[in-house]
């Protein structure tokens, strides 16, 4: 009979085998079947050593939304009495609890876009535009702001139309003084191709480069030769027909060479200084046309290709983008002159092992003792933002212009983390309007989602810059839903 062996088990309950054999008094070893007439003593029994490791359970966090379904973290650690937390391996993985559940809080509101009947057509012959007025409501059809609807879903607020068939006329102007006062000399006039309102009751419509191959041939003739008198003199100022106006719409400048020359046609220097006809004169073939939206440049102007534009907004003239201009419903966006590394938006995906405290003095360092587990962490950079003319307001969720280097796309203006409660935040976004003429408004304010969030965001004098700071555990930052991200002329 041998003494007892160690203990089956390092932790807990267990058991302690040992050998037994039949022997002489000596100790000599003999067969068993000599203390068959014996009790036979027992081979095992129970042990117990140090108390096992085991799973800890947090309290459950709350909801991650507000309304509608989501889900519900809370922390697990494994923990040994007496000592406290220890590495995680020493626990039985298979009897890990479950870290997420889902959860459901109240019902969500339900918005949704309502549209009114469509307006009369803006032109009153050929093609032209009506609008609609498109909002977004609540319960009740209560008018919220265009924020809490889909985009994706917003009905059409322009449509295109057709007015009766337009008809193009020849309109000349008044014939210009003769450009000598003796010899031979030339006139001029502005001739241009109108079109007409079919009713031919309103007045002329101001006409395009594009109109005269509308109008009948022939051409009426712009210039003619003029003579008042022959010239008493040898010599005489001798001029050119004007050139055409520098400018197709507005305020331009047109030309003629003015020389002096002999009665044969020859170069002289003895023409009098003081008879000498100019060499210049201000010409406006028409008023320039502004347009209000892409698609009234596509529409008036034909226009079908992508790029910058001119457009007038509000009370100014600015550079707005057109995209999608080979379809009825163009979208404007602002070019980010700047450029997009100062325009980004980033959700940071390191996590902290204790969320309560604040290392390294709020500062980011990657050997933080953290893990890279968030999976809503994501980092943008936009070179274009989709803005809505009328209410100069950006729609932060459209990425056609965006590069998105790291996870999750990340809505413009937005930042966020789950990096620590104690008012550490790490997520970030940077706004640069330099350039653009416009710049955020003072009633854009930003707002918190989530827990413990930290929000901190720094604004240029000028308006045109913002830089954000914001995070929690776990949180965001986004603009307030009442004004959403509102711009104004600068």
């Amino acid at each position: 009979m041998f003494l007892y062996n160690t203990c089956s088990v390092s932790c807990g309950r267990g058991t302690k085998q040992r050998e037994i054999t039949c022997v002489y008094q000596n100790q000599t070893k003999i067969e068993e079947d000599y203390c068959s007439d014996l009790p036979r003593p027992r081979t095992q029994k129970s042990c117990r050593e140090r108390g096992c490791p085991s799973w800890k359970a947090n309290k459950w966090r709350e909801c991650s939304v507000s309304c509608g379904f989501g889900v519900q973290n809370r922390d697990i650690y494994c923990r040994l009495k007496g000592t406290g937390r220890v590495q995680e391996e020493l626990c039985n993985t298979l009897t890990r609890p479950v870290t997420a559940r889902p959860c459901q809080t109240a019902e969500c509101t339900q918005y949704t876009w309502v549209a009114a009947e469509w307006e009369e057509c803006n032109a009153t012959c050929g093609e032209g535009v009506r609008n609609r007025k498109v909002g977004c409501v609540g319960p009740g059809m209560t008018p919220v702001q265009d924020d809490y609807c889909e985009p994706s879903a917003q009905p059409p607020s322009h449509q295109s139309c057709r007015g009766a068939p337009c008809q193009y006329e020849w309109m000349t102007g008044e014939w210009s003084q003769c450009s000598a006062s003796c010899g031979v000399g030339y006139q001029q006039r502005i001739v241009s191709c109108s079109m007409m309102p079919s009713s031919q009751a309103l007045h002329p419509y101001a006409a395009q480069s594009s109109a005269s191959t509308q109008c009948p041939e022939p051409h009426p003739p712009s210039t003619r030769q003029c003579l008042l008198r022959d010239c008493p003199h040898t010599t005489y100022w001798k001029v050119s027909p004007w050139s055409k106006c520098s400018q197709s719409c507005g305020a331009g400048v047109m030309e003629r060479l003015v020389e002096c020359v002999t009665s044969k046609d020859q170069p002289s220097k003895h023409c009098l200084p003081t008879d000498r006809p100019e060499s210049q004169a201000a010409c406006q073939q028409r008023e320039c046309q502004l347009f209000a939206s892409c698609r009234e440049v596509q529409m008036r102007q034909g226009v079908r290709m992508d790029g910058e534009y001119y457009l007038k907004v509000k009370s100014r003239i600015l550079q707005i983008y057109c995209a999608e201009m080979q379809t009825d419903f163009p979208k404007e966006y602002l070019t980010m002159r700047s450029g997009q590394t100062d325009n980004y938006s980033e959700v940071y995906g390191h996590r902290l092992l204790n969320p309560f405290e604040c290392p390294y003095n709020g500062s980011r360092r990657q050997d933080c003792d953290c893990r890279n587990d968030y999976t809503a962490a994501g980092y943008t950079l936009f070179h274009k933002v989709r803005l809505d003319l009328g209410s100069l307001r950006i729609m932060t969720t459209d990425f056609h212009f965006s590069q998105t280097v790291l996870g999750r796309p990340v809505p413009f203006a937005t930042a966020g983390d789950c990096y620590s409660a104690a008012k550490c935040p790490q997520g970030q976004f940077s706004i640069n309007l330099s350039g653009t003429g416009l710049k955020v408004a003072d009633a854009t304010k930003w707002t918190s989602q989530g827990n413990y969030v930290s929000v901190k965001v720094h604004r240029s004098e000028d308006g045109t810059r913002i830089y954000g700071r914001c995070g929690g555990f776990c949180g965001k930052c986004i603009p307030q839903a009442h004004n959403g991200l509102l711009l104004q002329l600068q």
